[in-house]
């Protein structure tokens, strides 16, 4: 809540009844309210009255029409409706998240890699969805995150968001501790990298506590603040459990040039899944809007690691360069387009897999020299499925043709089958005879072809299974509950996986070398973790359990 000005009295609105007042900002407050049909709790954004001015009232407009073009996406708010109350203030009807902002956890609790990872991966996916339909956010930061009930971040607060094609660059309301550079300068202007750089800023924030160039114990003014920003290289999250990957991945992403930053905030979340799969953990999926490219042209090729309606998805694994499904941002060149590839290894479908007909089906109509149409091939082509030749193999059928014995003997015939039978029985035994002489001469079959020494084979999974942690307690301590166990056959290299058990909510997991950690409690709800043991071979226990008393 803004301690600034008092809030502004909630309208009367038509179907709706008030309950709370949630925030208040520089130009509007945040009601709860409950709407009757559907029944169901709402928040509502009432502009202030000494704010309706034409641009303050162009802005919220905007912010209406760019949420409701966006909230579609699962990690965006979503919007209900717009309209003007009876004393003329105008209003927007969102999604209530009823968890706390990013801003109030960070403040309040250490959140681990894994979740700071899955957060700004699917945050990226709604800005590299905004991205693409040409619009900018400008205020990406913790507060500007909320958390919805399924425990998933919805980005919010579009209201000084800009198209990039003839929008206002004036940067108004911009949040310093978040901002990049270059809105400090003369210009104070941004682009697509002005986004790319306040995500990497928050998912900083939600590492080390505190805004990236904030000072603990030190003067963190605006002026102090902008003057760092500007000038003083980034510090490192001071966290033993954020790899220096990560470290690498912020430091690019809050680069002082915008042109070394990623290119896209997709190649950010891309970078982040390469993250997740470096400390084994399960890869968030980057969800990702482009309604430009037809549903057609949608293909899987990453494991479902990036979902993107209307265009190719991409391996969060591969390099980043030479990416040819990205697509440019409004006023740069078209990109090229490249024929998708299929994956080493992988056969492309049978004529009888892509055509829905049984094999023996395929084959019978082959014999007839007859092909099913294929797509981009007239119905009279000829066209070879699995043949070396353009053509089609055909069986041919030749006409009876007389015979050289034809008019022989009866008799005579009859006295040539024995001697026939006779000499096909002589060719038959010195070809065998032959065969095993030859075997027993060469001490192998001719066949056979000598190779090294064999070679052991590798498990995939060693076998044994690892004995879990034992005695997992937890006693308040400094910080919040302190949680102890023990390694009962400990291995030169295990590594811990632990996790904070929420109902309701799936755990997060983070990993560590030592057998104690610290966590802080949620008020009113019993503090337990899971822990694990995860061998250097790949092999890890099954989880044990532990609560704090």
């Amino acid at each position: 809540m803004n301690a600034r000005r008092p809030p502004s009295p909630p309208p009367e609105i038509a179907g709706f009844e008030h309950e709370q007042l949630l925030g208040s900002g520089g130009f509007a407050d945040v009601f709860l309210y409950e709407q009757r049909m559907p029944r169901r709790r709402v928040a509502i954004k009432v502009l202030l009255s000494e704010a309706l001015t034409p641009g303050a009232r162009e802005n919220f407009d905007a912010e209406a029409n760019l949420m409701a073009q966006l909230s579609t996406h699962p990690s965006i708010v979503t919007i209900y409706q717009a309209d003007i109350a009876k004393d003329g203030r105008p209003y927007l009807v969102m999604e209530y998240c009823s968890r706390p902002n990013l801003a109030a956890r960070y403040r309040r609790e250490k959140i681990s890699v894994a979740e700071a990872l899955r957060i700004g991966i699917q945050v990226a996916g709604a800005v590299e969805t905004a991205h693409r339909a040409g619009i900018l956010h400008r205020d990406i930061k913790p507060a500007n995150i909320l958390t919805t009930e399924y425990n998933r971040p919805a980005l919010t607060d579009f209201g000084i968001s800009v198209t990039m094609v003839g929008g206002d660059d004036a940067a108004v309301g911009m949040s310093i501790p978040w901002s990049p550079p270059e809105v400090f300068g003369q210009s104070s202007s941004s682009g697509p990298g002005g986004d790319i750089y306040a995500l990497g800023a928050t998912v900083y924030t939600l590492l080390a506590g505190r805004s990236p160039f904030e000072v603990p114990g030190g003067s963190n003014g605006g002026l102090d603040l902008i003057t760092r920003i500007q000038q003083s290289p980034l510090s490192r999250t001071g966290r033993a459990d954020v790899p220096d990957s990560l470290e690498q991945i912020l430091a690019t992403s809050m680069a002082k040039r915008e042109e070394d930053r990623f290119g896209s905030a997709l190649e950010f979340a891309r970078a982040l899944q390469k993250v997740q799969l470096e400390l084994s953990l399960s890869v968030t999926p980057a969800d990702v809007l482009d309604d430009s490219l037809p549903s057609a042209a949608e293909e899987e090729e990453d494991d479902g690691n990036t979902r993107i309606r209307g265009i190719v998805t991409i391996d969060p694994t591969a390099p980043v360069a030479g990416t040819a499904t990205r697509r440019p941002y409004p006023g740069s060149a078209p990109a090229s387009t490249v024929p998708p590839v299929p994956p080493v290894g992988v056969q492309p479908p049978s004529f009888s897999q892509s055509h829905g007909l049984a094999p023996e089906a395929v084959e019978a109509t082959q014999r007839r020299g007859q092909v099913p149409p294929v797509a981009g091939f007239p119905a009279s082509t000829p066209v070879a499925f699995g043949l070396t030749s353009p053509a089609i193999e055909q069986t041919q059928h030749r006409a009876p043709q007389p015979s050289e014995f034809a008019d022989a003997d009866p008799s005579s015939r009859s006295k040539k089958i024995p001697i026939l039978i006779g000499a096909i029985s002589l060719v038959v035994l010195l070809a065998v005879g032959g065969t095993i002489f030859a075997i027993n001469a060469s001490g192998g079959s001719p066949a056979a072809v000598e190779t090294d020494d064999p070679v052991d084979p590798i498990d995939v999974i060693p076998g044994g299974t690892v004995a879990p942690p034992t005695d997992v307690v937890g006693a308040p301590g400094e910080g919040g509950v302190v949680f102890t166990w023990s390694n009962p056959e400990p291995e030169k290299g295990d590594v811990y996986q632990w996790g904070l058990l929420v109902p309701g909510t799936e755990t997060s997991l983070s990993s560590t070398t030592d057998t104690t950690v610290t966590v802080v409690p949620t008020e009113g709800q019993k503090t337990c973790i899971e822990v694990s043991v995860r061998r250097t071979d790949g092999r890890a226990s099954e989880p044990a359990t532990g609560c704090a008393p």
